[in-house]
């Protein structure tokens, strides 16, 4: 079976007025069905940008992006792309802004609808449907704009940040939601983040980047253990808190290095 993301060096410069930086330079990296896998790293080490090009939204200067084994040439119905902001409507209830997605994509239709009704229920926002987003929680926003980024059914959720500006007790309550939905699903994900804890409680692996240019440096497997718990207990699980010290420890060298 193909990986359900293939990189294959991947270069990407940025152009300045004098000189060309380096974003990311020859990134060469394989995503298997049903992976959550975290990319971490000091800032300026490419992540966002990485996970543009996964999305589309950039082309490589250099090498080739694939998903699910075809060529990344633009935006893709197979990519899902989900922010630290949730980018809703104000004047649409919850409903109509859970499924723009589908409208955009011109594939709303009785299935479908029925689908992100159940990803609201899921969601804990059955009763919300016609709320708007003013009447919501910043913790409930996010979810509505997990369930508008779900309904499109993608095979391949990117996330960047998206639980780094709500509460700590609201982000592991999603991170955990969000970890449980997507495993149900067998949905692949790729989540870019600077937070190490969350990042090892979420993932079957974590990929540190170094910058300048940025690179992949160590690739560090979680242990089954702590994988298989939800990400709450997954940080009281044996094993953990060294993890997060090996990772820690490589990031502050590779910063210092760079």
């Amino acid at each position: 079976m193909l990986p359900v993301v293939q990189l294959k060096g991947v270069t990407h410069a940025y152009l300045g007025d004098r000189e060309a930086s380096l974003a990311v330079e020859d990134l060469n990296l394989n995503v298997e069905q049903g992976e959550f896998v975290s990319l971490v790293g000091p800032s300026g080490c490419g992540k966002t940008t990485l996970l543009s090009i996964i999305a589309g939204l950039l082309q490589p200067s250099e090498g080739e992006v694939f998903v699910n084994g075809q060529p990344i040439l633009g935006p893709s119905p197979e990519v899902g792309y989900m922010l630290q902001q949730d980018y809703l409507f104000p004047w649409r209830s919850i409903l109509d802004n859970a499924v723009l997605g589908l409208e955009l994509t011109g594939s709303i239709n009785e299935e479908s609808h029925k689908r992100t009704l159940e990803l609201l229920r899921e969601m804990g926002l059955e009763g919300k449907e016609h709320a708007y987003p003013s009447q919501l929680s910043g913790g409930m926003r996010q979810r509505v704009a997990l369930v508008r980024t779900l309904a499109t059914n993608p095979g391949l959720l990117l996330l960047d940040e998206p639980f780094s500006a709500l509460d700590y007790q609201i982000k592991l309550q999603l991170e955990d939601l969000v970890s449980e939905t997507l495993r149900s699903r067998g949905t692949t994900a790729i989540l870019v983040t600077h937070d190490l804890s969350e990042a090892i409680a979420v993932s079957s692996r974590v990929i540190l980047l170094q910058r300048n240019p940025g690179k992949i440096r160590k690739v560090f497997p979680v242990p089954e253990l702590i994988r298989s718990a939800p990400p709450l207990y997954a940080r009281d699980q044996p094993g953990f808190a060294e993890l997060f010290h090996e990772v820690w420890t490589e990031m502050e060298i590779a910063g210092r290095e760079s």
